[in-house]
């Protein structure tokens, strides 16, 4: 997470969205960096306004508006599948080693998910709260351009990108069934990918 405090904004790191190369391209430029421990660093809506606006909206009297990054979802998944196969995870119960894509999708479809298909779900780490804390910017992962261009306008900077916590290139398969299921038992992932202009 970063947060430019003269600028009003705070950058949420949603995984898997290349939110770590911006954290690194953003670091000296901002505020405040949350990079460790994982839970802060991808501290999602909801703890972001438990823990982090309050510091800002009781010490400060300043609200910040918040900003993320949205992939759209079989390309998430795809990118978590891929990642849990780097070589140093072999072995670890996480991994996805000859766990086929369907399979791993399948797996994320059940209620109670076996633990490397455990990774969550954009719309709820982007879930509005009750009090009105909500995402003011959202951007496509697939339109990078859009977003390099808001932060550079907004933050008054150029920055170069690099490529980090990059998943192994590893040919994936989604057979139409698995998809066409997917796609109506997530149909709030997609409408929220959709609505993102």
């Amino acid at each position: 997470m970063l947060i430019f405090y003269k600028e009003r904004l705070a950058f949420l790191s949603v995984p898997k969205t290349g939110t770590t190369a911006y954290g690194n391209a953003l670091r000296d430029r901002a505020d405040l960096v949350i990079s460790e421990p994982p839970m802060l660093k991808h501290a999602p809506v909801y703890r972001y306004n438990r823990f982090i606006r309050p510091m800002f909206v009781n010490v400060c009297d300043v609200e910040l508006e918040l900003m993320a990054v949205m992939r759209e979802p079989i390309s998430w998944l795809g990118s978590w599948w891929r990642y849990r196969q780097r070589p140093f995870m072999k072995d670890k119960p996480n991994a996805t080693h000859g766990i086929s894509f369907d399979d791993f999708v399948l797996a994320y479809m059940k209620g109670k998910k076996p633990g490397f298909a455990d990774v969550g779900a954009q719309s709820k780490f982007l879930e509005a709260q009750p009090n009105g804390t909500a995402v003011t910017h959202l951007f496509k992962y697939e339109n990078q351009d859009k977003l390099q261009n808001f932060l550079t306008e907004r933050l008054g900077v150029t920055f170069d990108l690099g490529r980090e916590n990059v998943s192994p290139s590893i040919k994936q398969h989604l057979s139409s069934d698995v998809e066409e299921r997917f796609r109506r038992k997530f149909a709030d992932e997609f409408a929220l990918y959709d609505s993102i202009e």
